[in-house]
């Protein structure tokens, strides 16, 4: 449990002291954010807001990490899916920074590169043996996929990473709950850890290493929200949100509690669903459901401010996902 702790403070500590360095480092070098036309207008009042603050979220993670890590192939994977995700994160805002866009690398790229990280992850997951079953809580039954699992990866990954890209819309949005999702399966490791065993030397090393990762992520994304709260001096970009959305699929995949990302994952799956039925509905309707999509644009377009849509969505997020850790308890945990 001591690693836990040492793990987060580090990452946090790091993440807080080399903050106004990486922020200046970004303003020097002109690195700043580049602002859809298509989006809220007061939004252009942040044009050149240093970006690719997910970086900084990255870099403070793996230090608090590598020294605490019992070196686990699941704490390491879920390390790897975060890091890699991130430097697809890192390709597309390096094109709209050198483009001098809004929009960065195209889409077809993004699935082949993320299908390339679903396959390392595929072959973690095969080489552990997890099994290629589905569990359903609740109905209390599992869906054997078989070879289709490996497929279902391909769909988390890909849900999550572009789920958390979109709730990247407003300060300290994507950070507060990306950070809420991760300390929930962090809080689900901790418990299967101490309860793994009535002996501490005997108890199972792999839940300790992935609550470790989760607390180094959850550390490092704190520090970052100090500097990315209204008004944010640096925004983490889609090399933050797209490792966000890595770390949570992998830690489902991982932990084999893949239906609970709809609730961990919640506020991620409703910003997704309202960009897919305002498309549906515009293109066989000819009429938008929402003001604007994602979601939370739709808030600021009623006029809500950026903080009040901030902690709505945090207090939504701790909701589900308090509703996501019941259920894990109940259903996976001593059972699964």
């Amino acid at each position: 449990m001591t690693r836990v702790l040492i793990a987060g403070l580090v990452a946090l500590i790091v993440s807080i002291l080399a903050g106004p360095r990486f922020i200046a480092f970004l303003r020097a070098n002109e690195f700043g954010q580049h602002i859809r036309e298509d989006g809220p207008q007061h939004h252009f009042s942040k044009q050149g807001t240093p970006t690719m603050g997910g970086l900084l979220i990255l870099f403070a993670a793996t230090i608090g990490f590598l020294p605490t890590t019992h070196f686990r192939l699941q704490g390491l994977t879920v390390l790897f899916a975060t890091l890699a995700c991130g430097a697809i994160g890192f390709l597309d805002d390096f094109i709209k920074l050198t483009r001098a866009r809004s929009l960065g690398l195209r889409g077809r790229w993004k699935m082949l590169l993320l299908a390339g990280v679903t396959a390392v992850v595929a072959i973690v997951a095969h080489h552990l043996h997890l099994s290629t079953d589905v569990y359903v809580p609740i109905a209390d039954v599992s869906i054997p996929l078989s070879y289709g699992w490996y497929v279902f990866l391909f769909l988390i990954i890909a849900g999550a990473s572009n789920g958390t890209n979109l709730a990247d819309g407003v300060d300290g949005l994507a950070a507060g709950t990306g950070i809420i999702a991760i300390f929930t399966f962090t809080a689900m490791m901790i418990v299967s850890f101490v309860r793994s065993n009535s002996d501490p030397a005997l108890r199972n090393l792999t839940k300790l290493d992935l609550a470790v990762i989760g607390a180094a992520l959850i550390g490092a994304a704190i520090g970052f929200l100090w500097y990315n709260a209204f008004p944010a001096e640096v925004i983490m970009g889609d090399t933050g949100s797209m490792a966000f959305g890595g770390a949570i699929a992998t830690f489902a995949i991982m932990t084999k509690t893949e239906l609970l990302l709809v609730l961990i994952g919640g506020i991620f799956v409703i910003e997704a669903l309202s960009v897919m039925i305002q498309v549906f509905a515009f293109k066989y309707f000819g009429r938008r459901v929402f003001l604007m999509a994602p979601i939370h644009h739709h808030f600021e377009m009623k006029a809500w401010s950026e903080t009040k849509i901030m902690v709505r969505f945090w207090i939504v997020a701790g909701i589900l996902c308090s509703a996501g850790f019941a259920l894990y308890y109940r259903y996976y945990f001593g059972q699964r």
